[in-house]
């Protein structure tokens, strides 16, 4: 069965880095597009970053732009969020995300797939 599984997260001090993993199985991995979203409480999910299905382009969130690198290994079946210089407010539950299909990627309804979701807290 399909399943996508979170992990790396946990509560750091603000400054650190954080690198998220999220290890894919029972689909055609190399073909999906992938996403990281981040739910906050009180908060609506948001798209974090999200990558092609070769790796060869991204795109990130405003809060994650210039901070925080989406990457896969299709070997591997697994994707990566390396998240440097983490502040309090990047605290939540990531999820990884897989879709086959296209559109606006930062609409959560447009995946097939998601993980159960990993907690990262960032104190300051």
């Amino acid at each position: 069965q399909v399943q996508l599984v979170e992990s790396g997260g946990g509560s750091v001090q603000a400054g650190v880095s954080l690198r998220l993993s999220c290890e894919a199985s029972g689909f055609d991995y190399n073909n999906y597009f992938m996403a990281w979203f981040r739910q906050s409480p009180g908060k609506e999910r948001e798209g974090v970053a999200y990558i092609s299905r070769t790796g060869d382009y991204t795109y990130y969130g405003d809060s994650a732009r210039y901070r925080f690198t989406i990457s896969r290994d299709n070997a591997k079946n697994t994707l990566f969020l390396q998240m440097d210089n983490l502040k309090p407010e990047d605290s939540g539950v990531y999820y990884c995300a897989a879709r086959a299909g296209v559109g606006e990627w930062t609409k959560d309804y447009t995946y097939d797939y998601w993980g159960p979701g990993t907690q990262v807290t960032v104190f300051s």
